[in-house]
C-alpha cells in the first residue's frame, strides 16, 4: 500500500456516526423468540449510543416490527442529542399523514428527525400489508411522496394535489417543523432508486462494498443530482456490521466464531432462504461475496453470503485501529454518514463508542487543523499487508 498525506480531492470533511436501536436482547447470535420490547434494554441502549458520542440512530421498519414513529419518538424523550431515523414505507402512511407525523418528531425532538423513505424491495413483505404496486412503479411513488411532504411542511395555504398515487383537496398548511427542513434518505441499488435519489433525496444510503464500486456509485448519484440542476449534492450514508477485538488475529477468531453462529441461526429459522433475493442491493452484495470474501482494507463478505444477503451484512473485521482506518477510506471516497451496528448489539455498541469513534474523529480533527492526513491509515495496513489475509483464513476448516 502507497500512502499520501494529502486529503483526495473525493474526501468528505466530516463524518457522523449511525446505530440502529435494538429493542430487546436478541441476536443473530443467539437469537431469542419474541417480538417484543424489553423496556429496561431499550433504554440501556438508547443511552449506550448517547453515551457512546453516536449522532444518529435508525428505527427499522418492517411488517412484523415495533412502529417506528412510535419509537423514534421514545429515542428522542430519552436522549439529549441524537436524532432518530424514522425508517418509512410510502405504501403504509399517506405522505400528507407521513409529514404531519415527521413534524411533529421534530418539534418534540427540537429539530432532531430525519426520515429514511423505503420504497420496499421484497414483492411478498409489501403484500403483507397489501401493498401490490409492481417494484418498478415503487420508486415513483416514492418521489410523488416526498414532493408532497415537502409541500405539506412548507405551503402557507391549502392546495390540491392530483398526481399518478394521491389525490386531495385543501390540504394545510401542514404543522411544520421545527426549524427547518427534515432531512429525506433514500437507498437502494436499482435504476429507479438512483434516479429518485439523486434528484430529490438529501441523503442516498448504500451498504459496505469495494472501495473503488461504491466511488463509482457516489459519482451515479452525484451526476443525477447535477443534471436535475440540484447544487447541493446528496450526503453519503454507508453500513457495516463491524467485527472488533484487542488485535487482528483475535478479530478474526471472533469473526469466524460469528459467523458460524449467524449460519446457525438463519439455518435454523429459515430466514431468507427463498432464493435470490429481489432487491438489487441483495443481489449486488451477494455477487461481491461470490467474487471475493476479502476487499480494500477490512470488507469481509462471507457474513453476506451466509445470510442471503439480508440487509447490511458486510462487515469490517480487525483491531479498532484497522477497523477505524477501513472506515476512513470509505471517509475519504466521500461518505460522510457511517453506520455500524454488530452482532453482539449492546456490546458491540458501546466498544464502538469506546474504541473507534475516537479514532476516526481524531483523525478528522487533525486533518482540519492541518490540511493533511496524519499517518494513521499507513499505520494499520489490514489486508494490504499479507499477514492480513494469512489471519483471515487461518479459522476456516
Amino acid at each position: 500500500m502507497s500512502f499520501d498525506d494529502s486529503i483526495p480531492t473525493t474526501a468528505s470533511p466530516e463524518v457522523e456516526f449511525i446505530s440502529l436501536s435494538h429493542l430487546n436482547p436478541s441476536t443473530e447470535l443467539a437469537p431469542i423468540p419474541a417480538r417484543g420490547i424489553d423496556l429496561a434494554y431499550f433504554r440501556r441502549y438508547v443511552r449506550a449510543l448517547e453515551d457512546g458520542g453516536y449522532d444518529y440512530t435508525l428505527l427499522p421498519y418492517g411488517s412484523g416490527t415495533a412502529d417506528s414513529f412510535v419509537v423514534a419518538s421514545a429515542v428522542g424523550q430519552l436522549t439529549e442529542r441524537i436524532r432518530p431515523i424514522v425508517a418509512l414505507r410510502p405504501n403504509t402512511t399517506p405522505p400528507t399523514v407521513g409529514a404531519q407525523k415527521l413534524a411533529t418528531l421534530d418539534q418534540l425532538t427540537e429539530g432532531r428527525a430525519v426520515v429514511h423513505l423505503i420504497s420496499g424491495g421484497s414483492d411478498a413483505e409489501q403484500a403483507r400489508q397489501g401493498d401490490y404496486l409492481p417494484k418498478n412503479r415503487r420508486y415513483a411513488r416514492t418521489s410523488e411522496y416526498i414532493d408532497v411532504m415537502r409541500r405539506s411542511w412548507t405551503e402557507p395555504a391549502p392546495f390540491d394535489h392530483e398526481g399518478e398515487f394521491y389525490k386531495f383537496d385543501g390540504f394545510g398548511p401542514g404543522f411544520a417543523p421545527y426549524e427547518s427542513p427534515i432531512p429525506i434518505s433514500i437507498g437502494g441499488q436499482s435504476d429507479e432508486a438512483f434516479a429518485v435519489g439523486g434528484a430529490k433525496a438529501d441523503i442516498f444510503s448504500f451498504w459496505g462494498e469495494p472501495l473503488a464500486d461504491l466511488r463509482s456509485e457516489i459519482d451515479r448519484v452525484h451526476d443525477i443530482a447535477r443534471a436535475a440542476g440540484r447544487t447541493t449534492l446528496p450526503r453519503i450514508w454507508v453500513t457495516f456490521r463491524p467485527i472488533i477485538a484487542r488485535t487482528d488475529a483475535l478479530a478474526w477468531e471472533k469473526a469466524h466464531e460469528y459467523v458460524a453462529k449467524v449460519a446457525a441461526t438463519f439455518t435454523k429459522f429459515g430466514i431468507n432462504r427463498q432464493g435470490e433475493p429481489q432487491n438489487a442491493g441483495s443481489q449486488r452484495a451477494l455477487a461481491f461475496a461470490e467474487r471475493s470474501e476479502l476487499y480494500d482494507r477490512a470488507l469481509w463478505t462471507k457474513t453476506a453470503a451466509v445470510t442471503n444477503a439480508a440487509g447490511a451484512s458486510t462487515a469490517l473485521v480487525g483491531s479498532p485501529e484497522t477497523v477505524a482506518a477501513a472506515i476512513l477510506d470509505y471517509v475519504d471516497q466521500g461518505a460522510s454518514l457511517v453506520s455500524i451496528r454488530g452482532y453482539d448489539t449492546l456490546a458491540d455498541a458501546v466498544d464502538y463508542g469506546k474504541y473507534i469513534l475516537p479514532l476516526v474523529r481524531q483523525e478528522i480533527a487533525h486533518r482540519r487543523a492541518t490540511g493533511r492526513r496524519s499517518g494513521f491509515q499507513a499505520q494499520h495496513p489490514g489486508n494490504y499487508a499479507p499477514e492480513y489475509a494469512q489471519l483471515a483464513t487461518a479459522g476456516q476448516s
